[in-house]
């Protein structure tokens, strides 16, 4: 028996979602590589956490292929997180380049990743690769047509790479979150406006947040081998569909 730490990766770690997952495998005891483009921010995690900061683009594969080298031949968990919503323009009225740059991240990231680090969660005896998806990912919505369509692509990557890696060591899973109030995230999609991020979550009682999701990644991560979570869908109480929601005066 070895007492060498379990390796997770997290990438997109540098805040969110990304940063609270590597915390929660951190406590339970992973030693967690935080990659992401913000070194000062995964550097600082790294610290707090007794990680392994990893600067990567995910988009890039020079980068990726950096980011497997760092990890080594073995690797228990990976949490393909980077990604993000760009806009809410109408698809009438959508960017090319926007829609470009949700599916570079989204889509081609967790590419690049996956195919880079699966041989090192193969050779763990027990890999669990999760991917980051979302309820977009489920279900179209106007004004999400560009992110909608990079989530259903997360989606069907990960029940692909279920069928195709049936027999070998690693489980895969696909979270799949709804409202969770994270900052950036509302931020970068709404281009900066505040007053827009917050409109999303006005009256909603209790939006998940990145500490919940990082919760089930924890929990997902350290079930007994013989059991895979296909698809775990999160929503607060509030919300029953991506355009059903309770709000309180």
């Amino acid at each position: 028996m070895t007492t060498e730490p379990r390796k997770a990766v997290v990438t997109g770690a540098s805040s969110g979602i990304g940063a609270a997952s590597a915390r929660a495998l951190a406590d339970k005891g992973f030693t967690v590589y935080c990659a992401a483009r913000r070194v000062d921010r995964i550097e600082a995690l790294a610290a707090e956490i007794g990680g392994v900061a990893v600067p990567c683009d995910v988009t890039d594969e020079a980068d990726v292929r950096r980011l497997a080298e760092r990890v080594g031949p073995t690797l228990d968990v990976l949490l393909n997180n980077a990604g993000g919503a760009v806009g809410v323009d109408e698809v009438a009225h959508s960017k090319a380049e926007e829609w470009r740059e949700m599916y570079d991240v989204n889509v081609i990231g967790t590419l690049n990743v996956t195919r880079e680090l699966l041989p090192a969660l193969i050779a763990s005896g027990d890999g669990v690769l999760i991917n980051m998806g979302s309820t977009a990912g489920r279900i179209a919505y106007e004004g999400g047509g560009g992110y909608t369509a990079a989530k259903h692509g997360v989606a069907v990557m990960t029940e692909t790479l279920r069928l195709e890696l049936l027999g070998q060591p690693v489980r895969v899973t696909e979270l799949a979150p709804g409202m969770v109030a994270t900052e950036e995230f509302g931020l970068r999609r709404f281009r900066g406006d505040q007053s827009k991020r917050d409109e999303v979550y006005a009256g909603v009682r209790n939006p998940l947040t990145a500490d919940d999701i990082a919760n089930a990644v924890a929990w997902v991560a350290t079930l007994p081998p013989h059991v895979n979570i296909d698809l775990m869908v999160l929503r607060p109480r509030a919300q029953a569909t991506q355009t059903k929601i309770h709000r309180e005066d």
